[in-house]
């Protein structure tokens, strides 16, 4: 091991923030209100409500409410081109799939949230993936020593 560390590189932040950064904070930003509304709403049935075991629907919104931090917070580093904010986000999105998954397999109305839910993960994905978002948030490839 190495005493030396590896320099950074820093985010291309003279210019304008690119558009694909932009889309995918809005992205990522949209989909942690959503859960937060969500958890809200489940939190305020389950306290105002009959459900069958209140103790689990108190459980399950305050879980999804958590979990909404993930995105938001990433939106926001993403936003101000923090190098860390790819990394959530991109599991935001991963997360994201299998979700979408299990909604189109059900034959109720969650199927048209499960195709918006897949394009939103798929197209945040694209986004967060591309090198232009790369190079703007200072994140470089493997094997790039920065020379």
């Amino acid at each position: 091991m190495s005493s030396e560390q590896t320099p950074t590189t820093a985010p291309d932040t003279a210019g304008p923030r690119p558009r694909r950064l932009t889309y995918a904070a809005g992205l990522a930003a949209l989909e942690g209100l959503a859960l937060l509304a969500g958890g809200v709403w489940i939190l305020f049935l389950g306290l105002t409500g009959e459900p069958d075991d209140r103790q689990q629907a108190v459980t399950g919104g305050v879980t999804l409410a958590v979990l909404a931090l993930l995105p938001l917070l990433a939106a926001r580093g993403l936003l101000g081109r923090r190098g860390w904010s790819r990394g959530p986000a991109v599991i935001t999105q991963l997360l994201a799939l299998p979700v979408a998954y299990n909604l189109l397999q059900s034959d109720s109305a969650a199927i048209p949230a499960g195709i918006a839910l897949a394009v939103v993960a798929v197209t945040a994905l694209v986004l967060l993936l591309n090198p232009e978002t790369t190079r703007a948030l200072g994140i470089r490839g493997p094997g790039d020593t920065g020379k």
